[in-house]
């Protein structure tokens, strides 16, 4: 949407977006807002950043029908950092005039742009570029190992699903949107899902009746609770998926469901930790067929 210039260290950030508040709190800033998605933690931050908050208690927004201008210049905000914000046009145009605003990166969708790149953007409007990269790099560096310790992983086909499914459609994620933590891995995320997307950044609705086309080496269904996995159970098709019937599937629990849908540096190592052993078990065969494994 054109430049932003932030002339000093900011003092007083407003996340407007929907993930970024980890970045700014692992480079060692305090937000005085978050904005709320889902999940409702405390002060809108899940607990794999929850210890860098220290004493801070920042305002709460809501995004349910585009940012809260009023509450916001209320705020009297010095950056506004709306990178994951689904902001076009018109809405950072308004944003702007309340405060410096940076938004999603140069040829990025409206949410969810590459999780690496959101991450610099927020670094760069925060003068911690530097750091910002290295975090990307260190969050990199740490998938590499894992994925150099388990060359079964390699090659193997993935797919990576929401953990209920609405009105008959299950929602997944095509190559690229919120997969890394599988690429990363060396896993080869299940081709051909992009059919059922309306186009980048938007998962792929499959209905019932095509489920069939989600079936992998291993499947990771991002459930939050056990009720999530009767609900996938009740789809007439799901248990035909050849990952279900020989134990290939991970079923989350709630926060890793959180930290791989926020997708994150910060998120992305605590998936990390506790999705490996899940994926050991899973590409054996010996999943556990329920909600945490």
């Amino acid at each position: 949407f054109g430049s932003t210039t932030v002339k000093s260290e900011p003092k007083r950030i407003v996340v407007a977006g929907l993930t970024e508040q980890d970045t700014v709190l692992q480079l060692g800033f305090k937000p005085i807002a978050t904005t709320e998605w889902y999940g409702e933690q405390p002060y809108a931050v899940w607990p794999w950043a929850q210890g860098m908050l220290g004493d801070a208690k920042p305002t709460v927004l809501k995004q349910t029908d585009g940012p809260e201008y009023e509450k916001i210049a209320g705020l009297k905000p010095d950056l506004i950092i709306a990178v994951n914000a689904g902001l076009d046009k018109g809405m950072y145009d308004k944003l702007s005039k309340i405060a410096p605003t940076v938004a999603q990166p140069k040829g990025g969708t409206q949410y969810f742009s590459p999780w690496d790149e959101q991450a610099i953007q927020t670094a760069k409007a925060l003068g911690k570029e530097k750091e910002g990269r290295k975090l990307v790099a260190d969050t990199k560096a740490a998938y590499a190992k894992v994925a150099a310790a388990h060359p079964e992983f390699k090659g193997k086909t993935a797919t990576f699903s929401q953990g209920l499914s609405y009105d008959g459609l299950l929602y997944v994620y095509q190559n690229g949107l919120s997969t890394e933590f599988l690429t990363y891995l060396g896993f080869t995320i299940t081709p051909g899902l992009e059919k059922y997307s309306e186009g980048p950044g938007i998962q792929a609705a499959i209905p019932e009746e095509k489920l069939d086309v989600i079936d992998a080496d291993v499947i990771v269904f991002a459930t939050e609770e056990a009720k999530n996995l009767d609900n996938l159970k009740a789809m007439p098709t799901f248990d035909t998926l050849k990952a279900v019937q020989q134990n290939r599937a991970v079923y989350t629990e709630g926060t890793v469901a959180g930290a791989l849908y926020f997708i994150t540096p910060a998120s992305l190592m605590y998936a990390l930790d506790k999705l490996t052993p899940q994926l050991e078990r899973a590409v054996k065969g010996e999943s556990p067929q329920k909600v945490g494994g």
